[in-house]
């Protein structure tokens, strides 16, 4: 018995999975020794070079990028969180009594950091 293996005249499409933008940081030193930082958005490694140092070549700044064995470090932050907390409510937290254990705890430490006493509120 013959097995025939027919395959259809299809035509196939191959798509690429999208990689995820990532914000990150690149940095780099001029021929002067200096480093320069840049923040940009990119989705791969190689990217994220290119356009760091697109970025920084255009900066009025920079003495010139020196090629060979110069290196470009790319820092990349999958998710950067930004917050801002108004003095005044976080005075108001520090100097509040009780709560969890958890909150009196965090409470004492950051009292610690700031050089305060630390009382057993």
């Amino acid at each position: 018995m013959m097995s025939i293996n027919i395959v259809a005249n299809e035509k196939r499409i191959c798509y690429f999975a999208s990689m995820p933008v990532r914000s990150c940081r690149v940095t780099i030193q001029d021929m002067d020794g200096v480093s320069h930082t840049v923040e940009i958005t990119a989705a791969t490694l190689y990217e994220a070079v290119a356009q760091g140092l697109a970025a920084i070549r255009a900066n009025e700044w920079v003495a010139g990028i020196a090629q060979g064995l110069n290196v470009v470090k790319v820092s990349v932050a999958d998710v950067r969180v930004e917050h801002e907390v108004k003095l005044m409510d976080f005075t108001k937290w520090l100097e509040k009594n009780g709560g969890s254990p958890r909150e009196v705890s965090d409470r004492q430490k950051i009292r610690s950091i700031l050089g305060m006493p630390i009382s057993s509120r």
